[in-house]
């Protein structure tokens, strides 16, 4: 081989190399552009399985993109107040939060369904309505019309309905309590002689133990107990039937949303659907313990009377035909979730009530 001809053609392509290190670097900064966000979320850092969701966002979304995109969680009141987190999302004010649509009911109706409706659908329901059905499409296209998408980060599973400070056994009982309520539960139990109040879960336990109030729902027994509730209102209301499965979402400026990389919306997308799983395995886990807790603690547990759960119900199923007389996004996003809810609990009072109830028999019997 001639010697002289080798090492040109070896230089030659060594230049090529380097030049196309050089070339690489740029393009691959152009794909993984530094990205910083804040994220505010509606709930104080003591509670940390619902505030945990928007941690686990940021974790995810870091590890899946060598730490190109990150996000920065806020608590409640670090930026903005809870119950404005969705206004600082649709200004700009930051990038995303971590919410619950139906804390802001007041601006439009249809962010109640976002979250739950009373007698709406279970968690293992919601998600299905969300992720197979036509829950998210629907919901986006009510939020962009505020400015912002959304995706499911967390879900509660079945909530309690509250707590009391005297026993309710009918519905005369529940004229002229006021109850801190959120969502579109406040009017149905305005409906029944509940005076709804509208209180951030950090204001609760001073307005219980002050008189302010006189009953109050939040989450379940795990959140509960860290508020102790249970030492200001002895009386603990079960099912929570206004929050069958309430998703916590997470709310992007829709601008900001749309301008990210698609494998960074994608690594977002995941972030939230990991968030929104591990939130409900959380609860589920933990909940139990914290039920004998409170119970120990002096907590007394009560069931609605089917008289105050038929009452609520057709006062509910009232609402929504009122609502979607007048509002076109809400009458389609119902329309849907309840077509949905109708054949869906078709097929759950099968195998899946009839192995619970069960399984809850052996429960109550000591054979588990």
């Amino acid at each position: 081989m001639d010697r002289r001809s080798f090492f040109k053609k070896a230089g030659t392509a060594g230049a090529g190399a380097v030049a196309a290190t050089a070339l690489a670097a740029p393009a691959i900064a152009q794909e993984n552009p530094k990205i910083a966000w804040r994220m505010t979320s509606s709930f104080p850092k003591s509670l940390d399985t619902i505030y945990g969701g928007a941690e686990d966002i940021a974790k995810h979304v870091a590890a899946a993109t060598d730490g190109n995109f990150t996000i920065q969680p806020f608590a409640a009141g670090e930026i903005v107040p809870g119950l404005q987190a969705v206004d600082a999302v649709a200004a700009g004010t930051v990038e995303a939060a971590h919410t619950t649509s139906y804390y802001f009911v007041g601006k439009d109706p249809t962010y109640a369904i976002g979250t739950a409706i009373p007698f709406g659908l279970n968690s293992r329901l919601t998600n299905a309505w969300y992720y197979e059905g036509n829950g998210n499409k629907l919901m986006n296209e009510f939020y962009a019309t505020q400015g912002m998408y959304a995706l499911p980060a967390g879900n509660t599973g079945a909530q309690m309905g509250g707590w009391f400070r005297k026993e309710i056994n009918t519905l005369d009982d529940l004229k002229g309590v006021k109850m801190r309520i959120a969502g579109l539960a406040g009017r149905v139990m305005e409906k029944v002689g509940v005076i709804p109040q509208q209180i951030a879960g950090g204001d609760i336990y001073p307005a219980l133990e002050k008189g302010t109030i006189d009953a109050a729902e939040f989450v379940g027994p795990y959140d509960d107990l860290k508020l102790g509730f249970h030492k200001v209102a002895k009386y603990y209301y079960y099912p929570g039937w206004w929050e069958g499965g309430p998703t916590v979402h997470g709310f992007f400026n829709l601008e900001k949303w749309s301008n990210l990389p698609k494998h960074y919306q994608a690594a977002l997308t995941d972030a939230c659907a990991f968030a929104n799983t591990n939130m409900l395995a959380k609860y589920d886990t933990k909940n139990p313990t914290a039920l004998k807790q409170l119970v120990a603690e002096g907590a007394t547990l009560r069931p609605f009377s089917q008289e105050i759960m038929e009452a609520c119900f057709q006062a509910a199923t009232g609402i929504y035909s009122e609502i979607s007389g007048t509002n076109q996004y809400f009458k389609k996003i119902y329309d849907d979730q309840t077509a949905f809810k109708r054949d869906a609990y078709l097929w759950m009072q099968l195998s899946e009530y009839t192995f619970d109830t069960f399984m809850m028999i052996q429960q109550r019997a000591g054979k588990l």
